[in-house]
């Protein structure tokens, strides 16, 4: 073993991130050069050949292809249309009743997708033209979306969530769980910041909006009805235990199809576009897994991991200081890198010293999604930012939107506080199962 060796290999892996070189080439790289140095060529090919298999043949993972081609299903074939209708009928007599809708439309929309960037894609289309037109601000506007997009990976089924599963070797079940109420809590954060900018700037957020037309009501239940039987189908059966989080996958997708067909929404296109976008989609995944878990081992091999973790229990570090430890770094990494990325670099790292402080991996796997998907909003690289740019250039600039999220930054760093501080609320709900 050779910590300083753990420690070059690191540090070329941080250079070559800031360099913008791919997550997963940085890591195999570096992984393999590392092995190369402690143990030599034979076992570092042997790694380099081994890994992917040993990876990707994980059960478990299955769930994430199949999760995928549920919620890019439900995106192509509209069942997701009538979510922001839906949630206005409900909210409009609220200030800020537009902006409100949106936020849950997005809730709503992480339950089939598990992506941030789909949902605020998807809802940025559809609800930032018409907050324009009633009047809204087009940054707070745009700025509502690209944070209610965060959500997606929040509410399951996240993506990152079962990723964090396998490589924390605990339930994702309990890990989705937990993240339903820090998704909630994020939603009901993000309406009480456009309530009081309603409330003080009513120049900047409507108070109001018209009334919709004779007719919207019935339409838009009946639009909204298809995605939510998808929901108490998946989350139903997944709760209940009738099957496993991996299985939900599978019935999930099934559902989406089967209501797709059922509601004469699904065509060649939409099946032959969402299977193109799932296999994509899951071959970047997987190659960032891959090789974050060469990383792993080659953190093993090191003893860089040991080192961390002797240091953390000789430096005495109190329960406030590691996580802001943990927050700070996690904050600092969002700024540059994709949250699989970040998440798979530093799970080496901080699995090991979590599980020597006693602390709670189905918390801590709800904390490290949250802190990533506030990575999405902020600058320089908040890839949310430049989704919502994409799809509403005509009303809004990149600069407005990065100042429209401030507002909810500051929303999401005391969701943050609250869930280090009172980790039994997060594990209220999978203490349940």
């Amino acid at each position: 073993m050779s910590v300083e060796t753990g420690f070059y290999g690191v540090g070329i892996l941080i250079v070559l991130l800031l360099l913008r070189v791919p997550v997963a080439m940085a890591l195999i790289s570096v992984s393999f050069g590392g092995v190369v140095s402690l143990v030599g060529i034979k076992p570092a090919v042997g790694i380099l050949y081994s890994t992917p298999y040993d990876f990707v043949a994980s059960w478990t993972l299955s769930a994430v292809p199949m999760f995928l081609l549920m919620g890019f299903v439900a995106f192509h074939a509209g069942l997701t249309g009538g979510l922001f209708e839906a949630a206005k009928l409900v909210l409009r007599r609220l200030p800020g009743g537009l902006a409100i809708s949106s936020v849950f439309a997005c809730s709503g929309f992480a339950a089939v997708s598990g992506s941030s960037l789909a949902c605020a894609a998807a809802m940025g289309r559809i609800a930032i033209p018409e907050m324009v037109k009633a009047g809204y601000r087009p940054s707070i506007a745009a700025g509502s979306i690209a944070a209610g997009g965060t959500i997606g990976a929040l509410i399951p089924p996240s993506i990152l969530m079962i990723l964090y599963g396998v490589f924390a070797e605990t339930s994702i079940t309990q890990v989705f769980v937990g993240g339903i109420g820090i998704g909630l809590v994020t939603a009901v954060s993000y309406c009480a910041v456009i309530l009081l900018i309603s409330l003080f700037r009513p120049d900047v957020v409507p108070p109001r909006v018209a009334a919709p037309e004779s007719g919207t009501t019935r339409s838009a239940v009946l639009n909204v009805l298809p995605i939510l039987a998808l929901i108490v189908l998946v989350f139903g059966g997944l709760f209940a235990e009738f099957f496993s989080a991996t299985e939900a996958g599978a019935v999930g997708a099934l559902g989406t199809i089967i209501i797709s067909a059922v509601t004469r929404r699904l065509t060649r296109e939409v099946i032959s576009q969402s299977l193109l976008e799932t296999v994509t989609t899951t071959g970047s995944l997987f190659i960032i897994a891959v090789g974050a878990s060469m990383f792993t081992r080659f953190l093993g091999l090191s003893g860089l991991s040991g080192f961390i973790n002797s240091w953390v229990a000789g430096a005495d570090l109190t329960y406030v200081q590691l996580m802001l430890i943990v927050v700070l770094i996690y904050l600092a990494l969002g700024t540059f890198m994709e949250p699989v990325g970040a998440m798979l670099v530093t799970l080496p790292v901080f699995l090991p010293v979590l599980q020597n402080e006693g602390l709670s991996l189905v918390w801590f796997g709800v904390l490290v999604v949250k802190l990533l998907e506030i990575g999405m909003i902020t600058p320089p690289v908040g890839l949310n930012v430049f989704v919502i740019k994409n799809v509403a250039y005509k009303y809004v600039t990149t600069a407005q939107i990065f100042a429209g999220v401030i507002p909810f930054l500051l929303a999401d760093l005391v969701v943050v506080i609250l869930t280090i501080a009172f980790p039994a609320a997060v594990l209220f709900l999978p203490g349940l199962l």
